[in-house]
């Protein structure tokens, strides 16, 4: 019997699928005070403690603001949209109404050094 490709590999790397990985993006609610900067919005002390407790839980693995900081982008693991959604609901910043979800899309990861070996890339083929 003939085995099917792997789907998980690219070049020579395997890739191990536990969780889904989602790029998330968000952006500034109605509660957000355009005049302030970011660590002195209302309760950042707060959101700051809730954001670094996600990246503690394994949830957020990368993140923060991209151009001209009105929007952050992560990369996230979940087993679902549906639980990015609710653990980011519980975000201070979330119920106050100054930061919201912008857009959640899934995300393969092909290439990824973290972990890698002596800086090696993990997608990329071994040195002849």
């Amino acid at each position: 019997m003939d085995e099917l490709p792997d789907p998980l590999t690219v070049g020579s790397a395997r890739y191990v699928l536990v969780m889904a990985n989602f790029a998330v993006r968000l952006v500034h609610g109605p509660g957000w005070d355009t005049a302030r900067p970011i660590r002195e919005q209302d309760q950042w002390d707060d959101h700051a403690a809730f954001m670094d407790g996600l990246v503690h839980d394994g949830f957020i693995i990368l993140g923060g603001p991209v151009g001209d900081g009105a929007e952050t982008l992560h990369l996230v693991v979940a087993a679902a949209v549906s639980e990015v959604e609710a653990r980011l609901a519980a975000d201070p910043w979330a119920v106050a109404g100054m930061l919201r979800i912008g857009v959640i899309e899934p995300w393969a990861l092909w290439l990824d050094s973290r972990g890698a070996p002596d800086g090696a890339t993990a997608g990329a083929a071994p040195a002849s």
